[in-house]
């Protein structure tokens, strides 16, 4: 099977210095449905942690305007990766994306916890469901990208090596996934949300242990959810595994899937980055 193209363009890039691209590549011609998957379940293990699922619940904003509040963090990201981190669209996003979480008391390791997730769900979704898993200038250019993103959002120790930031992911998880029933609410809102992408709310029961499949123990634990059947867990594993053979012989995308242009019930009209957001 040959090389795909983008794949071959990646490997030619620096990781440091083209991480913004090589993301770029990667999200919207290599894996636009697995990345965006992969970054909604990256968002969900955010709410396994009592910290983050409490704030957002007394926020209110995640229980009565879910789908603007995942639009708009979703539209803050994509305008970020698509434009550029540093380009105008970027500037004003990062300074949207400061001014919301600036009017709360968010602890430094909550927000490296956010931002390791990011990174690691990405890579590990490619492992286990991608037509095939990132290559090392791939990792690379995911940390760099969302070490320049935390940087510009004011985190501070910042881990500077894959290997770093993953064993702090995995001793924030192992220490801080607990279940509380804010973790509960806040995540029953938002797996209703994109259920609801797919199917109808009287479907919502059948949709549900599908996407508890995806989940590993400690997640489901920490959110409260039963593990499915042994037998469904395992239809639906086979299932993604054969999905990523499939697409290995399918070529990659020419035209980006670019997030900012899909339509949303939230913003009919379009929107502009300047208003995004949620505020006081």
């Amino acid at each position: 099977m040959a090389i795909k193209p983008f794949t071959h363009q990646i490997e030619e890039l620096d990781p440091a210095e083209d991480c913004e691209k090589i993301c770029y590549l990667l999200t919207f011609h290599c894996f636009p449905w697995d990345m965006e998957k992969a970054l909604e379940f990256a968002l969900f293990r955010t709410f396994a942690v009592p910290s983050v699922s409490r704030l957002l619940a007394a926020t209110g904003e995640f229980i009565k305007h879910t789908r603007k509040r995942y639009d708009d963090t979703e539209l803050l990201l994509y305008e970020i990766l698509e434009n550029g981190i540093d380009s105008k669209q970027g500037t004003v996003a990062v300074d949207r994306i400061n001014n919301m979480h600036g009017r709360y008391k968010i602890a430094n390791r909550d927000y490296l916890y956010v931002l390791s997730t990011f990174i690691f769900e990405p890579i590990r979704w490619m492992d286990q469901w991608g037509w095939r898993p990132f290559s090392t200038v791939e990792k690379e250019a995911i940390l760099y990208n969302y070490q320049k993103l935390g940087e510009r959002m004011h985190i501070t120790g910042i881990p500077q090596t894959l290997a770093e930031f993953e064993a702090f992911n995995l001793a924030y998880e192992q220490q801080h996934f607990e279940f509380q029933d804010s973790n509960a609410l806040v995540g029953n809102k938002t797996l209703d949300l994109l259920l609801g992408f797919y199917l109808p709310s009287w479907l919502f029961f059948l949709g549900k242990p599908i996407a508890l499949c995806l989940m590993d123990a400690p997640l489901r634990d920490a959110m409260g959810y039963t593990k499915p059947p042994d037998w469904l867990i395992k239809t639906i594993k086979q299932s993604m595994l054969l999905r990523g053979r499939l697409l290995r012989w399918l070529p990659e995308r020419k035209k980006p899937i670019l997030g900012t242009l899909r339509k949303r019930k939230t913003y009919p009209k379009g929107y502009k980055v300047e208003e995004l957001g949620t505020f006081r």
